[in-house]
């Protein structure tokens, strides 16, 4: 009988479960996933350091063109805590153009660290590591009727990757998740979200991106995706991450001591001879699109014409003001304004 009670007291915390795989090193941690999910120990997992002296550009790549996003044909949003991360249905209404099929959204969620580590992202750029990621999942809904039959399909999934810093200012946004994380504090629970501009969580620059074939970065880990990381990260507040890394717990409310849900991210696997593609050529960092910098230039141009046409008609100015002084017979020439003006 005093076996009996001791095992159900310890029960809660010795059980093991995918959410928790997480969370904790040693045998159930994410370095023995292959032992009990073998697509995991695959040859094209899920993220991965994107190394950008090795990246090859791809003028082919399109932007990425969310359809719906701003304009949600839906009931109020559901967030959810699974145990493992913070989730928010999407609604079919939502898919993107851009890519080489029609992919149909499905859910979002985030990756994060703990309070005073400085990562949380999954994906790393040049070994820069960020403090939170958010990922957009869709699924190839040309080839296949919901996410289940294509989750496992070699061309099943694509997923948007937007890498989150943090600064002074709130983001706006986000506030439409975060100020409901105190809702759903245990796993298990839910809250209704109304609905809003999903697109305004996406970085400004949806034609600066990466572009490479990788794998779920939970188990089961099937090499199913299509992955997109923008290269322009999203700022949200100082704020916003410590409630990210603080309100959340991977337990229900029945488990004692709840467990934080914190560093639910997945440590960069081996690229394994894959090729990461970038839309943009290798040397741009600016910070403007095309359309913007011929924009820019012709204003410089009509600027600096502005500018010479006003010297010369106060140098004009100037000098029949002169002549007339001393009483000089004044011939005005218009080539030089011909050829101004030319």
């Amino acid at each position: 009988m005093f076996f009996l009670v001791l095992i159900l007291f310890l029960l809660p915390f010795i059980a093991v479960n995918v959410c928790l795989f997480y969370l904790f090193p040693g045998p159930h941690g994410q370095e023995h996933w292959a032992s009990v999910y073998p697509n995991c120990g695959g040859t094209a997992q899920s993220p991965i350091n994107i190394e950008t002296r090795h990246v090859k550009y791809d003028s082919l790549l399109r932007p990425v063109e969310p359809e719906k996003y701003g304009n949600p044909e839906s009931d109020p949003f559901t967030l959810l805590n699974n145990g493992h991360t913070v989730e928010m249905a999407l609604p079919i209404s939502m898919w993107l153009q851009g890519l080489p099929a029609r992919y149909t959204a499905v859910q979002l969620h985030l990756h994060w660290g703990s309070e005073g580590y400085p990562g949380g992202s999954e994906h790393l750029l040049d070994g820069e590591v960020f403090p939170a990621e958010m990922h957009v999942v869709h699924y190839n809904s040309e080839k296949y009727s919901n996410i289940s039959a294509a989750k496992d399909k070699p061309d099943g999934l694509a997923v948007l990757g937007i890498l989150l810093e943090a600064g002074d200012t709130v983001n706006a946004a986000y506030e439409h998740i975060f100020r409901y994380l105190g809702n759903v504090k245990y796993a298990g629970e839910k809250v209704v979200v109304p609905p809003f501009d999903v697109r305004t969580l996406l970085p400004p620059r949806l034609d600066h991106y990466y572009r490479y074939n990788g794998s779920l970065t939970t188990p089961p880990c099937y090499q199913s995706v299509l992955w997109t990381v923008f290269k322009q990260q999203v700022q949200i507040s100082w704020t916003q991450l410590d409630k990210l890394q603080r309100a959340l717990f991977s337990t229900d409310t029945e488990k004692y001591p709840a467990i934080p849900l914190v560093d639910n991210f997945r440590a960069p696997q081996p690229l394994n001879h894959r090729t990461v593609y970038a839309s943009f050529p290798l040397g741009s960092t600016s910070a403007y699109s095309t359309g913007e910098i011929i924009a820019i230039v012709f204003g410089l141009l009509f600027g600096t014409f502005g500018l010479i046409m006003a010297s010369f008609f106060i140098v004009r100015r100037l000098q029949l003001k002169k002549k007339k002084k001393k009483g000089q017979k004044i011939i005005v020439c218009t080539c030089c304004l011909y050829f101004f003006v030319v």
